[in-house]
C-alpha cells in the first residue's frame, strides 16, 4: 500500500474514514519506510529487525510456502501451486519479537498473510493461525490456511481475515490476557479486477477521475510484475485498487469497534503500517520495486503508511515527520511493552519509542534510511537520496528539496559528485557492519520474479532465484 492512499495523507479521492479515525486518535507517520519494496524481505525485516542482507530473504518468496505432498488432489492440481515443492522456513533460528512476547506470556494469533515459507502451520510465537497459503491470492477464490490444512473457498478474503481476528478479540476480551494480534490483509495487492471486489465497493468508484494519481506513459523499464492500463484499462484497475484499499478500511473499522466494545481499546496499542509502497502509474511505474527492471528506489514504493495509536498513551491527532525504517519498529515495540532486546547488538534499528510518547526526537538529527532490493542499495536522508545499482550502474541521485518528486536524476552531474561520494561512503560502510556473507544481496542473482529458497550458508545460489525472461 502506498503512503499517498490514505485520506488523512491528503488523498482526496480515496475513502478510508476508519483509518483517518485512527490517524486523529493516534500519530501518523509521514516519513516511514520499508526495508526492501518488495513484500516477504519487507516482512521479514518487521518481525526480526534485520535488514535483508542479514535474513536472507531477498524477493517474494514464490516456493517453499506448502509441503504439495499434503495438499488434496484438487487443490495440488491448481495451476498456483505449480512452484511449490517442500515447505521451508526462511526465518529459521531468527528471533523475532513475536516469540518474545509469546515467553512473556502474550497469546499471539495470526490472521492473514505469512508469506516467509511453511504457512501451514504455526511458526514464530504465534499460537493461533488463519493464514493464506502463499503470499497474493485471488480475492474471491483464496487459498487459505485453516487448522492446518490449505482450501480453496469461495468467499471474500479481506471479510475472512477480518472475522478470524474478530474471532480471537472475542476470547481474549473474555479470557483477560495479555494479547498480540497481526491482521495481515492482503489488500491492496493485485488483482483489480472488477470481479474480485464487492461491487458496493467498486461502485464508489465509478465516476473517480483519479487525479490523484498521475498519468504518465509507461516506464522504458517496466517489468511485468502487475497489471499495466491506460484510459479506460488505467481507471478500472485503479477502481480495483482504491476499493481495495476501502473494504480493508471497513475490517480495520470493525475490528476498532469491537476493541471499543469490549473494553479493550484504552488498554491496547494499535499500529497500521503496510509491507512496501506501490506506484499506480506514478513514474510511469505499475507495481513496487519491482514494477520496473533494474529494480526502483522510489519513495513511492520505499514509503509505507504508518499510524501508531493507543488512547490517553500517544498524543492524538499528531504527524511525525522523523525519518522511521521498518528496522526501527523490533526495538521500538520491546521497548513499549517494556522487554529487553536480546539482539540489541547485532540489529539496526533504533527504537523510536521517545517519539510516541512525545518527548523529543533528540538525537535523530542525523537519522538516515537505508534500503535494498537484491544488488540494488539506497541511502536517503533529508535532503537526498542515492541509489547504488550493482555492479555497474547506472546509479541514481535526487535532490529532495528541490525535487520531492524525484524527476531528476542527477547522478552523472559534476557538480554533485562530492556528494555522491559522500553518500557512497556512508552506504558501504553501514553495510559493511550489518551485511551477514552469504545472505547479502548485492552479489545476488535477484530477479524481481521470486525466491526459490533460502540461501545456503556462504553460497549465493544463481538457482535461488527466478531467472528474468523478457518477453
Amino acid at each position: 500500500m502506498g503512503s499517498w492512499a490514505l485520506g488523512c495523507a491528503g488523498n482526496s479521492e480515496i475513502r478510508t474514514p476508519n483509518l483517518d479515525r485512527l490517524a486523529a486518535e493516534g500519530m501518523r507517520f509521514d516519513n516511514f519506510f520499508c526495508t526492501s519494496p518488495v513484500c516477504s524481505p519487507a516482512r521479514a525485516s518487521i518481525l526480526t529487525g534485520r535488514i535483508p542482507s542479514q535474513h536472507g530473504v531477498h524477493d517474494w518468496i514464490r516456493s517453499g510456502n506448502v509441503n504439495t505432498s499434503e495438499l488434496n488432489e484438487q487443490v495440488r492440481t491448481e495451476p498456483v501451486f505449480a512452484d511449490e515443492r517442500t515447505a521451508v522456513d526462511y526465518l529459521a533460528e531468527q528471533p523475532t519479537y513475536t516469540e518474545l512476547l509469546a515467553q512473556t506470556g502474550y497469546a499471539c494469533a495470526l490472521s492473514g498473510k505469512w508469506h516467509l515459507g511453511n504457512s501451514t502451520v504455526p511458526r514464530k510465537g504465534f499460537d493461533r493461525w488463519f493464514s493464506i497459503a502463499r503470499g497474493g491470492c485471488s480475492y474471491m477464490r483464496p487459498d487459505i490456511v485453516e487448522n492446518g490444512e490449505v482450501k480453496i473457498v469461495d468467499g471474500y478474503v479481506t471479510d475472512m481475515i477480518t472475522d478470524n481476528a474478530m474471532q480471537f478479540l472475542d476470547e481474549m476480551s473474555y479470557l483477560g490476557s495479555p494479547f498480540y494480534l497481526s491482521v495481515h490483509y492482503t489488500a491492496p495487492h493485485s488483482p483489480w479486477d472488477r470481479s474480485e471486489h464487492p461491487e458496493s465497493f467498486v461502485a464508489l468508484y465509478e465516476d473517480c477521475p483519479f487525479n490523484s494519481v498521475p498519468e504518465l506513459p509507461l516506464h522504458p523499464n517496466q517489468a511485468r510484475t502487475a497489471p499495466t492500463g491506460e484510459g479506460d484499462k488505467r481507471n478500472e484497475l485503479l477502481r480495483g485498487y482504491y476499493a481495495s484499499v476501502t473494504a480493508m478500511d471497513e475490517g480495520i473499522g470493525k475490528i476498532m469497534d469491537m476493541l471499543e466494545e469490549r473494553g479493550l481499546r484504552d488498554n491496547t496499542l494499535i499500529v497500521f503500517t503496510g509491507d512496501n509502497g506501490m506506484n499506480m502509474g506514478h513514474h510511469g511505474i505499475w507495481g513496487k520495486g519491482n514494477g520496473t527492471f533494474p529494480f526502483n528506489m522510489y519513495d513511492t514504493s520505499v514509503k509505507v503508511p504508518a499510524i501508531f495509536s493507543h488512547i490517553g498513551v500517544i498524543p492524538a491527532g499528531q504527524v511525525q515527520h522523523e525519518l522511521i525504517s521498518q528496522y526501527d519498529l523490533f526495538p521500538t515495540l520491546l521497548d513499549y511493552v517494556g522487554l529487553s532486546n536480546p539482539e540489541q547488538e547485532r540489529l539496526p534499528g533504533r527504537s523510536f519509542y521517545d517519539l510516541l510518547v512525545e518527548r523529543t526526537g533528540e538525537g535523530r538529527e542525523d537519522i538516515v534510511i537505508y534500503d535494498e532490493y537484491g544488488p540494488v542499495r539506497m541511502i536517503r536522508t533529508r535532503e537526498w537520496k542515492y541509489v547504488h545499482h550493482y555492479p555497474y550502474g547506472p546509479h541514481e541521485l535526487y535532490d529532495l528539496v528541490n525535487d520531492p518528486d524525484e524527476n531528476m536524476n542527477q547522478a552523472e552531474e559534476s557538480e554533485y559528485q562530492a556528494v555522491i561520494e559522500e553518500l557512497r561512503m556512508r552506504l558501504g560502510t553501514w553495510f559493511s557492519k550489518y551485511a551477514i556473507p552469504g545472505k547479502e544481496g548485492i552479489s545476488a542473482p535477484v530477479t524481481g520474479l521470486g525466491q526459490m529458497r533460502p540461501l545456503a550458508p556462504g553460497v549465493i545460489e544463481s538457482s535461488a532465484f527466478k531467472p528474468l525472461v523478457k518477453s
